[in-house]
């Protein structure tokens, strides 16, 4: 018996440390199905406009260049409130259950934009749809981070980006080939049917995950954050070694001003501002512009319709790859310079793009370069920029108000994309290609701040960071 002994630790070690893996990954997947509908909702929009814009005897609803804009931006406008609203619950009752109001809404959301009668009952239905979106986008990341450990917070938090950018290839993949295959007037419809099933994959996922225990924890609940912890992480000493962070953390907690008060001190809305602005440099390099509008773009070359929707699901291949390359590379660099590398690269390719459409003439080798340097941008975009932005995010605030000032700093990101998505369409029908040469230049003062006010996170816990934050923005 005794010399069994010694064998049965190192096996009961490894169940142990499968087990751990196991929930973590059953997790992360669970929860980035949010993200998965946040991709598909965002980008299957790309798809359904050029059918939607058929006039309503056609089987579309009749958009005009105000309509698509107001159609398109609708859901973001949702985004900004469900992710302010959602920073709030997600506080109060936890990161699980808000997840699984969201999904909630995802359902019910994509059901009535699939059966809208009319222009203004799809701006309705793409605004509850867009609260479940902002819900998610400012939920996941915080949920994967507080269930991740130190060591893969930055690779665990980047299959946010994944999957919303592999959500946005099933969505480009499946309009082409509904589009090829059902030759119907409203195949729109479907196209946005099929935003459903991510919902449902996140509403019964939710019952199979465990509570975040950061939020246990900051709710005083340190024996049941304890409990999690100990199925989430290796070995017990990690485990512990957690708890006891999270106990200290706690304990200054409890010593802080109220949260209102805390809310005014000069490092946390400095904090803040800095969340803010990243959202601001994540829109205006103007990649959702490509990602709702490159259809609209490519006909303007002369494409076709379908030869168009076709070229987008290059959007998705090349966003799917370089969000793969990120999340290695954050593995090994650090998030500014992941950050600055991305902005210089984004100004050199809204240049180009820029002297492509207003030097080349109008023919199939202007369509391909313009697609070409399109993609160039959405690998340097998704690679360098949106896996850092949506990792900071779950990074940067303190956990006493994570929720609330990550909802905050993501709502004013959908205020910004919403901004780029509803003025894209009207700015290149008032200005024509000047348009990209104007994101260089925003971006170039982009580049600027993240070199001036965004400070380091890689390699620090949690609680590391915030106490960082805290000593260098006083």
């Amino acid at each position: 018996m005794s010399s069994s002994t010694p064998c049965a630790a190192p096996l009961e070690q490894a169940r142990h440390h499968t087990s751990s893996n196991r929930l973590i990954f059953i997790s992360v997947l669970v929860a980035t199905m949010g993200a998965l509908a946040f991709g598909y909702d965002t980008g299957i929009i790309a798809g359904a406009l050029p059918f939607m814009t058929l006039p309503v005897d056609q089987g579309g609803l009749g958009l005009n260049a105000f309509t698509e804009g107001l159609v398109t931006s609708s859901l973001i406008i949702g985004a900004a409130f469900g992710s302010l609203a959602s920073g709030y619950i997600s506080d109060r009752f936890g990161r699980r259950l808000t997840l699984r109001l969201l999904s909630l809404l995802f359902i019910t959301g994509a059901l009535c934009t699939a059966i809208a009668p009319s222009i203004s009952f799809m701006v309705g239905a793409r605004f509850l749809l867009g609260i479940a979106v902002g819900g998610g986008s400012a939920t996941v990341p915080v949920f994967i981070a507080e269930i991740a450990g130190p060591k893969r917070r930055g690779r665990l938090v980047s299959r946010n980006e994944l999957m919303i950018v592999s959500g946005q290839l099933l969505a480009y993949t499946l309009s082409a080939l509904l589009a090829a295959l059902m030759q119907i007037p409203d195949i729109w419809r479907y196209m946005l049917a099929f935003a459903m099933v991510p919902g449902v994959l996140l509403l019964v996922g939710t019952f199979f995950v465990p509570a975040s225990p950061h939020w246990l924890a900051s709710k005083g609940r340190l024996d049941e954050a304890r409990q999690v912890l100990e199925k989430l992480r290796e070995t017990p000493e990690d485990a512990q070694r957690e708890v006891e962070e999270m106990r200290e953390q706690h304990e200054h907690a409890r010593q802080r001003p109220p949260i209102g008060e805390l809310l005014r001190q000069g490092w946390v809305i400095k904090l803040l501002l800095i969340g803010i602005g990243l959202g601001f440099t994540a829109q205006f390099t103007g990649v959702n512009a490509f990602m709702y509008y490159t259809p609209i773009i490519l006909k303007n070359t002369g494409m076709g319709t379908n030869a168009a929707l076709t070229a987008t699901i290059g959007n998705g291949i090349v966003s799917v790859i370089a969000t793969l390359l990120g999340i290695w590379a954050i593995g090994r660099y650090g998030r500014r310079h992941l950050l600055m590398t991305g902005l210089v690269m984004v100004v050199v390719t809204q240049v180009a793009l820029g002297c492509v459409l207003t030097f080349m003439p109008q023919n199939l080798t202007q369509s391909y370069t313009a697609l070409a340097c399109i993609l160039l941008f959405l690998l340097v975009m998704q690679m360098c920029i949106a896996p850092v932005y949506w990792l900071l995010m779950s990074e940067l605030f303190p956990m006493q108000v994570r929720g609330l000032l990550t909802g905050t700093a993501v709502s004013m990101q959908w205020l910004f994309n919403a901004a780029v998505a509803f003025t894209f369409p009207i700015a290149l029908a008032a200005l024509g290609n000047p348009t990209f040469f104007a994101f260089a230049v925003i971006n170039v003062g982009s580049l600027i701040f993240v070199f001036f006010c965004l400070p380091e996170t890689k390699g620090k816990s949690l609680e590391q960071i915030e106490r960082h934050m805290k000593k260098e923005l006083v």
